[in-house]
Parts: structure tokens; sequence; C-alpha cells
């Protein structure tokens, strides 16, 4: 029996379109996985019947069982965000095929594949929890072949050949991570295969799995940054000077995005305290104009997928302050992406580096002319 390659190419379509640079956090480390998926195999009919004519034997008719169930457990190392070495175990599943002749019989044949590889994995960030990533490699395979026959079919050898070979593999994939420690990935492979009787072959895989990375933690939120010169027991309530008239005092509120928003998100965390008390100041001073929202994020990521982020940060800040009444007209916002950095890290793990970065990921409104009733 004959493998034959699959018709088509496996595109790397991840790898396409995307030239921008990247700033991204070094994650590195050991992990592991598992991915299962469907095999498909080509089954040379051809060569059947010419092995069959050679015995005195026509077809008359070949049934093929080109399609199967494949699986693989791996591990590997990754040195750093675009690089790693990964290896494991493979199991392509089970083909075959049923050839009727005249005289009337039945030749079955069926091959069984799987074995070890090593792989360079190239990847490819995109934003901060999706990228693409390829592979190339090799594998050392096992082909086990059995064969028989019924009616006036017959196989003379009763042995099952059996071999071990090395060749190459290689494929394409996208990868997601859900948390920081768990990754789901989408992949197509090829594997080059030697089916034991004299013939070469490939076999295509197309399969999800899961990746568990070894002594990632998440990075826990930081703590709520104070925004007024000193804690009083209880809030204290704003309210805007008249008579004798203050010199102005324009106020900037810096937000830490961690108690604005979940990570990676531009939903509002349902209890927003300080934005309540910027909705009050400026509900009590309809004098306060062109007040300005900037949104800011840190490095991890594209700079166009930061800078999407954070202008719609502090879109979702001035939709806030409008719902608790605040004319929108008043309200200006802008986003910066990672521009104006407050604090620079080298960290080498991701979850050092994300906790790092937190003064970065903020969102900053000026111009509220305050002052506050000393008790």
């Amino acid at each position: 029996m004959s493998l034959k390659r699959v018709s088509g190419t496996l595109g790397l379509v991840a790898f396409v379109a995307i030239i921008s640079p990247y700033a991204v956090a070094d994650d590195v480390g050991w992990y592991g996985g598992a991915n299962v998926g469907e095999s498909r195999a080509k089954i040379d009919d051809g060569r059947i019947m010419n092995g069959l004519a050679a015995s005195g034997y026509s077809t008359t008719s070949i049934s093929n069982e080109g399609n199967s169930t494949a699986f693989k457990i791996f591990g590997g190392y990754q040195f750093n965000p675009y690089f790693a070495l990964e290896g494991g175990y493979f199991d392509l599943g089970q083909f075959g095929f049923a050839a009727r002749t005249v005289p009337p019989g039945i030749l079955n044949g069926n091959i069984r594949l799987n074995g070890v590889n090593m792989d360079a994995v190239g990847i490819l960030p995109i934003t901060q929890k999706f990228s693409a990533f390829g592979r190339v490699g090799v594998d050392y395979a096992q082909a086990q072949d059995s064969f028989s026959g019924t009616g006036a079919v017959n196989v003379l050898s009763p042995t099952t050949p059996s071999k071990w070979d090395t060749n190459y593999d290689f494929g394409a994939g996208l990868q997601y991570a859900v948390t920081e420690s768990i990754d789901v990935r989408a992949e197509a492979e090829r594997y080059r295969i030697n089916d034991a009787v004299g013939n070469m072959g490939d076999i295509d895989v197309f399969s999800l799995g899961l990746i568990y990375r070894f002594g990632h933690k998440a990075a826990p939120a930081p703590a709520p940054q104070p925004v007024v010169a000193a804690p009083e027991p209880a809030p204290a309530p704003v309210v805007v000077i008249v008579t004798p008239p203050p010199a102005p005092h324009f106020q900037k509120y810096t937000m830490s995005a961690m108690e604005l928003f979940t990570f990676d998100s531009t939903e509002l965390r349902s209890s927003q305290p300080k934005l309540d008390e910027i909705a009050h100041a400026l509900n009590h001073d309809s004098s306060i104009e062109h007040v300005m929202i900037t949104g800011y994020t840190d490095r991890i990521g594209s700079a166009k997928y930061n800078m999407n982020l954070s202008e719609r940060r502090a879109v979702a800040v001035k939709d806030y302050l409008i719902s608790k009444g605040v004319d929108g007209n008043r309200l200006r916002v802008q986003g910066k992406g990672f521009a104006d950095p407050v604090v620079k890290c080298t960290n080498k793990k991701r979850a050092d580096l994300i906790k790092c970065l937190a003064p970065n990921r903020r969102v900053e409104v000026e111009q509220i002319t305050v002052e506050r009733r000393i008790q």
C-alpha cells in the first residue's frame, strides 16, 4: 500500500500582512500539551491494481479508508517571544483498503503509523493574547502494515511488514492565551512517511489542543492609587467654592486601568467611586469646560492595537460620566497608546513584566476646577 500527497498546500496564512513592529512580553519557560484531530492520507489505487494484475487478478472495485483520528502529546521550551523547541509522541491513526478481484476474492490492506518528532517553532505575536506560529522538524516514525485475502486471493507471506524511518514534518497554526498558564491551539501539519513496502507518502493532520505553561502565575491587580492628599474617615463632599471666589485650581485625576477595567478589556468595573466624584464636581460647576480624558496602555502588544485600546477606554470613561448627568459636549477624549510611560521595565517573565508595567495602564482626567471643603 502506498501513500501519496494530499492535493493542495498548507498555507502559512497567519504570517502575512502583519509587518508592524511589536513590543511583547518575554514569555520564556517550559510547557506541555496535547492535540487531537483528523488525519488524512491518499491511497494509491493504481499501484494496488498493478500489483494484483502482476499476480493474475483483475480489480473490479477498491474501497478506501483514507481518514483517521490522530493525536499527539508534546513538551517544549520557549526561549523568547519568537522561538521555541518542541518534541513529543504522535499517533497518526490507521488507514486501509479493500480490493475486490476476478477471480472472485478480496485483498485487504491496513497501515498504522506512530512515532516521535522534534521541531523548531517560530512564533509571531499579533496581540497580547493572540499569536501565529510555524514549525519544521524531523520525525522518526514506524509504519506497521498488515495484508489478508479471502476467496481466490491468497497472501503468501504471513509476516507483517514494519519499518522505522526518519523523515521531515512541518506545519502552521494559531494560538490564544486563555489565562497566563493555559493556551488553546489550532494547527495543520504534514508528516512525510515511509509505508514499509517501498513507498513514500504524506499524512496531513488538522487538530486542536491545549497547552499548559509551567511556573506562570497571574499578576495580582495593583492596589488603587490614591488621588487625594490624605485619606478621610468618611467620603468628603466635593463642592465648588462660590464666595469668596478662589483662584482656579486645576486638578488632574489619574486612575489605574486595573481599578477601572478588567485585563485587556474596555468594560468598566461595576463600582467607580472616583468617576462618581468627578461627575459630582462637573454637575455642580457648569463653568468647567473642555475636560480632557486621556487613555494610556503599557507596551505589551502592537502599537495599532494599544492605540485602539486606549481610545476605547477613554470613551468608556466619557460614557460613564454622561450616564451620571454630565453634558457630553464638555468632555473630550483621546488615546495615546503606550506613549508617555510612567515606568520602564526590563523583566523577562511575562507575569512579572505585566505587574511592573501596571502604572503605565491608566486613564487621566484633566482641567477639573475643584476645591475640597476643609473640615
